[in-house]
């Protein structure tokens, strides 16, 4: 069976009404900031996940968010991508969530990697839709 990111996404919005969200969903501008501060160039997939879904809470993980002005704070993607370099995570890999010191990552073949804070793991996804249905929401 395939997951498509827009069923994913609906099911998101089920669970979490967008009407009760605070965080300001990032445009196509401040994508393009965040992709210059951390230089990467984010897969089309993981773009509609963060204008339509990044600031919703399921579960007890949520993704990084993009914040205007580029703030350092918990949670943002330019201090987790900081962090997760920090402790080894490869530089070719794109941190989108923590989980207690542990990354999962985009992998450059558009799988998601999951990055132990011992290092390397197998655990992985094939895409960022399967990701976010099986780890985010029905494990969340």
């Amino acid at each position: 069976m395939t997951i498509l990111l827009q069923d994913v996404i609906d099911e998101i919005n089920v669970i979490d009404d967008p009407k009760g969200r605070k965080q300001p969903l990032p445009n196509d501008a401040l994508i393009a900031k965040y992709e210059d501060a951390i230089g990467f160039t984010f897969p089309d997939e993981y773009k509609v996940l963060l204008k339509t879904v990044s600031n919703a809470f399921v579960g007890y993980i949520s993704p990084f968010t993009l914040n205007e002005g580029l703030l350092e704070e918990y949670g943002d993607l330019r201090v987790g991508a900081d962090e997760a370099r920090k402790v080894g995570v490869p530089q070719d890999w794109l941190p989108i969530c923590e989980d207690n010191g542990d990354y999962y990552c985009i992998a450059p073949d558009g799988s998601v990697r999951f990055w132990d804070h011992n290092g390397s793991s197998s655990e992985s996804w094939p895409s960022l839709a399967v990701w976010a249905k099986e780890v985010w929401i029905e494990e969340g």
